[in-house]
């Protein structure tokens, strides 16, 4: 396998075009659980380009037929840092040690994580996001109790 560099700008550059609409490529999950963790899903395959298409991976093709991992926080998480295959892999790391294009993950309660964010602005710690549509919004700006920063490290192909 091939490694490729994640390209954290297409990400981003898709960021700032979809953080306050949806595109009509991919379904709107704000009604039944909310949207920001496959609008994230989105943002980072621009940067990729690669889905991964097996059993545990993270892939949409439609509403009904789509990965855990492409909507789901903690499922996202799980593949990102545990990804030996094709696609986006990464790892957990501290708040400096993050770029754009990363991944941000929130918990409101301290013991569950149920957002995630992309990093659009290292200098300022800002973020985009759905459900709460955001671009530019500083992360300081939330209330929460723990964050989670996941580093994409590359994509194998």
């Amino acid at each position: 396998m091939k490694i490729k560099k994640y390209n954290r700008e297409k990400a981003v550059a898709y960021a700032k075009k979809w953080a306050y609409s949806r595109n009509p490529k991919y379904y709107n999950y704000d009604k039944i659980g909310g949207d920001c963790t496959n609008f994230i899903s989105q943002c980072i395959y621009a940067g990729s380009g690669i889905m991964n298409y097996n059993e545990n991976g993270w892939y949409y093709k439609n509403a009904n037929n789509k990965s855990p991992s492409w909507t789901g926080v903690e499922f996202l998480y799980n593949f990102i840092v545990q990804n030996k295959g094709i696609s986006i892999f990464g790892k957990e790391v501290d708040d400096n040690q993050v770029d754009i294009g990363d991944i941000i993950q929130l918990s409101f309660d301290g013991n569950i994580y149920g957002h995630t964010l992309i990093i659009v602005n290292r200098e300022n710690l800002s973020i985009a996001s759905h459900t709460f549509d955001s671009y530019d919004r500083k992360l300081s700006s939330y209330n929460y109790r723990k964050a989670r920063f996941i580093h994409i490290e590359g994509v194998r192909n």
